[in-house]
């Protein structure tokens, strides 16, 4: 009787991977196609319109005619005229009087609404229509109230005795206006700001506080302007923004008078170029500007991915 050797186990042998094809998810069309309006809009007039900028500030250019290439001449003649730093100083100062001012009383403001106060809902509303009106209508209101012969300030002044403040013909008391006016309108998006930060605070932290005998303005101090914290971050950023990018009121109230004393880096690009027709020279004051809140806004997100980063 003879045996049968057993029969060799053989390996499967692997079959080769099929080639990856790329396929589109539904998923990813429908997101693009709800994207694309949106692109298209930030690509035709937010990126389109900052490269030609770019581009028009190293050319000389009246608007008529052709241009000239001029390379960095316009960057260099900028960083020497003393006009654009009296308006970068013009536009710090005045981000440096409207920011926290308009944040100290908004944040009041935001307090007193987030009591349960009969009519609530209208003083928010009333608080917050400036920041709503046109910038234009607003200053034009501005002229009417600071003019120095007619304006209801100098007339109630000199209703008391007191002398009439210069608003419009000295550097101070146009500076002032301005940033009165600018404050007023601030004040109701602050307000806004501030409230949905209150309550987002939890009641539990502030009655803990009260119970281990903490006054109002303990409270206030110790774990309600700290819990604020980001909330006046984002506003500090936004408001120095802002100032950056200020024009309407600017151009109406004052004009940038008297002698450079109100001009900003957006009324002096708009006057190099439309009023001295150098539009090359305007589109550098341009980018310099768009420069200076880039690196602002890349601070802010830095500092804002490590509080996130802490947390």
């Amino acid at each position: 009787m003879t045996t049968a050797a057993p029969a060799a186990v053989t390996a499967p042998v692997p079959r080769p991977d099929p080639p990856r094809r790329r396929r589109v998810s539904r998923d990813s069309l429908a997101a693009w196609g709800l994207l694309s309006p949106n692109l298209l809009v930030f690509g035709v007039f937010l990126f389109l319109p900052l490269l030609a900028t770019v581009w028009l500030s190293f050319y000389s250019s009246s608007g008529f005619g052709p241009r000239e290439f001029v390379g960095a001449d316009n960057y260099t003649e900028l960083f020497g005229d003393s006009t654009f730093w009296r308006a970068t100083a013009n536009t710090g100062l005045y981000a440096l009087l409207t920011v926290p001012v308009s944040l100290v009383i908004g944040l009041g403001i935001a307090l007193a609404m987030n009591k349960p106060l009969r009519g609530r809902g209208v003083l928010r509303a009333i608080y917050y229509v400036p920041y709503v009106i046109s910038g234009v209508v607003i200053a034009v209101a501005g002229r009417w109230i600071f003019n120095e012969n007619v304006g209801v300030i100098n007339r109630l002044l000199r209703s008391a005795g007191l002398d009439g403040v210069p608003w419009q013909s000295d550097a101070v008391g146009a500076m002032g206006s301005l940033v009165l006016i600018s404050i007023w309108t601030k004040i109701g998006f602050v307000m806004v700001v501030y409230l949905a930060g209150l309550q987002s605070i939890p009641k539990e932290y502030l009655e803990a506080a009260q119970t281990d005998g903490a006054g109002r303005w303990q409270r206030l101090r110790y774990v309600v302007v700290p819990l604020l914290k980001p909330t006046t971050i984002f506003l500090v950023v936004l408001g120095v923004i802002e100032s950056f990018q200020v024009f309407d009121i600017v151009y109406v109230l004052t004009g940038g008078g008297p002698g450079n004393a109100t001009e900003m880096l957006v009324t002096y690009a708009y006057a190099e170029g439309f009023d001295a027709r150098r539009q090359g020279y305007a589109a550098t004051i341009g980018v310099v500007t768009y420069l200076f809140i880039a690196v602002l806004t890349a601070l802010w997100y830095r500092r804002q991915r490590a509080q996130e980063a802490d947390l």
